[in-house]
């Protein structure tokens, strides 16, 4: 079998040493996913829309990173826990569970920690309404979740299933001398297809925004077609542990579309749409 790509065992998962030092690709997918929804909400409209002024959207995005780590890192170390049945490398280490440089983070957990942060911060911030923030931050989501999963091709992570049969887009993941990792077989690039997948939702919640649905309708419009696209990547995408056949990430993804849907009908039931915020002043 001829293969058409082979895996660029030459990228640094590190972007930038400087001394003892690094910055890693992880950091700089996750600033630019962040400078993108920062550079959304802050817009004239989004900011009308929003009544928060650039430096309270800042303020909002920090709560968000808070959310991202503790709650990305707490789901991976209950994953990694649960598929590996070691719970000894952490507590022998406890360093190791806050140590999100060595990477390692779940999306949902993540997620989860996103909405806590959202709601917290709407209650900080009378008169801001729940879905009006969560509609203006989900629209330019697709871009920093697919650098993400070019960040995991990278950092030679996640791949998919060997390739039964064999098929000529298939790559030998490893970097030299890493081969007990993931074998010597070619495999699907589970997190490229993935990244396929999440970039294809980013026209669709524009063309949804364009069109002004009622509040929310853009939020759980991202949320239900996440949950189709990650079920979809896991087929492919090697799965640390499975229940009656569906994988951990499916057990995830796949509640997400039947909620996503209720949602979209609740809200577009409701009417309601919100195109100026008063100015919100934080709560005391």
């Amino acid at each position: 079998m001829q293969h058409w790509f082979n895996y660029p065992t030459n990228v640094d998962p590190v972007a930038i040493h400087i001394g003892r030092w690094g910055v890693h690709w992880y950091g700089i997918a996750y600033l630019l996913g962040f400078v993108a929804v920062y550079l959304w909400m802050s817009r004239p409209d989004g900011r009308r829309r929003l009544g928060l002024t650039k430096e309270q959207i800042q303020d909002f995005l920090f709560y968000a990173l808070v959310g991202v780590l503790i709650g990305g890192r707490t789901f991976f170390v209950i994953n990694d826990i649960i598929s590996k049945h070691d719970l000894s490398s952490y507590t022998s280490n406890p360093i190791n569970f806050i140590a999100v440089w060595n990477g390692g983070m779940a999306f949902h957990g993540g997620l989860v920690g996103v909405i806590i942060a959202i709601w917290l911060f709407v209650r900080k911030h009378p008169g801001l309404k729940y879905m009006v923030l969560a509609d203006e931050v989900v629209v330019l989501l697709p871009i920093g979740i697919t650098l993400t999963r070019i960040v995991n091709f990278i950092n030679d992570e996640l791949w998919g299933d060997v390739c039964n049969p064999d098929r000529p887009w298939c790559m030998l993941p490893n970097r030299p001398g890493d081969a007990d990792v993931w074998g010597t077989a070619y495999r699907h690039p589970a997190q490229l297809y993935e990244a396929v997948l999440d970039i294809l939702t980013l026209p669709i919640l524009l063309l949804i925004y364009r069109r002004r649905p009622p509040d929310g309708v853009v939020g759980w419009s991202w949320f239900t077609m996440y949950g189709i696209t990650r079920s979809i990547a896991e087929i492919w995408r090697h799965a640390d542990f499975t229940w009656h056949g569906i994988t951990g990430g499916q057990l995830y993804a796949l509640p997400m579309i039947p909620i996503g849907i209720f949602g979209i009908i609740y809200c577009t039931r409701r009417g309601r749409r919100t195109d100026v915020t008063e100015a919100t002043a934080s709560a005391a």
